[in-house]
């Protein structure tokens, strides 16, 4: 044994398998789901069943598998960091590990209702495996556009749920482009954000605002998230306006996003007091393995956000890949969940402004997705 061994400090070695432990990607209980749910999928696909008894069907595989995640108060972290009334909502118990199956399968259904028999998007890996799921269960064809220079490690994933790979040269966003001119063309369903279906899907994430209110009773002060497109945190507003109209909440909660150092138009906008969301120099843009699921040039919903932010008084920031590797740990060490470092860039978010400006006594609601099985 050498010296730094003897010391109780890590090798190399020890170092680079706890970090490929970390950043191991998200993970559900896909197999487990599809063999639960087969007599509920017999009549989704039974073509002498009514549409009506199909749909019904379908609805009962959604109630049944998708949202009512875990919200727990994180005492260790809140002692940690010091700030009182953490929670953590945690997507990992989604079928597929993480939140993109409120998307994934509420637009499965809609693409069951309307006829389509196949259905599109471009993915750098999580959301490929929702809707890959999500198509199974409804009948649906799955065309996947991924990257050719993306990491993704849940690929056999989605090919095990009978999705059709199409790696293309390029970044996510021209993956997203070509994806959706492949349903235009050929009439498939267009699972992309942006499109036609913006409104569903923001809907469909404003299901987690609810699923706070009915744990809390009331909107917390600040929801923290990770932002990429953008899509997640503004349907989780859309959410909360919902209810403060219909006088549920005292209040909206501000809104906090966080994401990859320079690698998001969202965070950029707001930290540079840009009017709107403008793109960045997608050749200066690097993924990571760290990094992926959050980097974009252009965030397609990133509007949205931006205006979220403001109308709330909220913030934004930038999370290094070394900061949500620490968090992924720490979070992992003190409250037992095991998450995706990406996912972390909301609590980064969170904690940094706390640093800097003292959050008051209240309570706080942080976004995590991923886990490993």
């Amino acid at each position: 044994m050498d010296n730094n061994n003897q010391n109780g400090k890590k090798d190399s070695r020890e170092i680079e398998h706890e970090v490929l432990e970390l950043i191991d990607g998200a993970s559900g209980e896909v197999a487990e789901v599809t063999r639960e749910l087969q007599p509920l999928r017999e009549i989704i696909l039974d073509n002498e069943s009514s549409l009506e008894e199909r749909l019904e069907a379908y609805e009962d595989i959604i109630d049944s598998q998708v949202g009512d995640t875990t919200l727990m108060r994180a005492r260790n972290i809140e002692r940690e960091v010091g700030l009182r009334q953490i929670f953590l909502k945690f997507e990992g118990g989604n079928p597929s590990g993480t939140q993109k199956d409120r998307i994934a399968f509420d637009q499965a259904m809609d693409a069951l209702r309307r006829g389509f028999d196949a259905i599109t998007l471009a993915t750098c890996g999580n959301y490929g495996v929702a809707v890959a799921l999500g198509a199974l269960l409804a009948g649906l064809k799955c065309i996947i556009y991924i990257p050719q220079s993306y990491h993704t490690s849940r690929v056999k994933e989605m090919t095990d749920l009978g999705a059709e790979i199409r790696r293309i040269p390029g970044d996510y966003e021209k993956a997203v482009e070509v994806s959706s001119e492949f349903a235009q063309k050929e009439e498939v369903y267009d699972a992309n954000p942006g499109g036609a279906n913006t409104a569903l899907q923001l809907k469909s994430y404003g299901q987690i605002a609810y699923e706070i209110y009915d744990e809390l009773r009331d909107a917390p002060f600040a929801v923290a998230a990770p932002v990429s497109n953008g899509t997640t945190l503004a349907g989780i507003y859309k959410g909360f306006v919902s209810l403060s109209r219909r006088g549920k909440t005292s209040r909206i909660p501000k809104i906090a996003a966080g994401s990859s150092f320079r690698k998001n138009p969202i965070v950029h906008a707001y930290l540079n007091n840009l009017p709107n969301c403008s793109d960045l120099e997608a050749a200066k843009i690097r993924e990571t393995k760290v990094n992926e699921p959050l980097i974009n040039w252009h965030s397609i919903d990133g509007d949205y956000v931006l205006d979220a932010i403001r109308e709330t008084g909220g913030w934004a920031g930038y999370a290094s890949d070394k900061k949500m590797m620490a968090f992924a740990k720490l979070i992992r060490d003190r409250e037992g969940l095991s998450v995706v470092p990406a996912s972390t860039a909301g609590l980064i978010a969170l904690i940094e402004h706390h640093k800097k400006d003292p959050l008051p006594n209240d309570r706080y609601v942080v976004i995590l997705t991923g886990r490993k099985s």
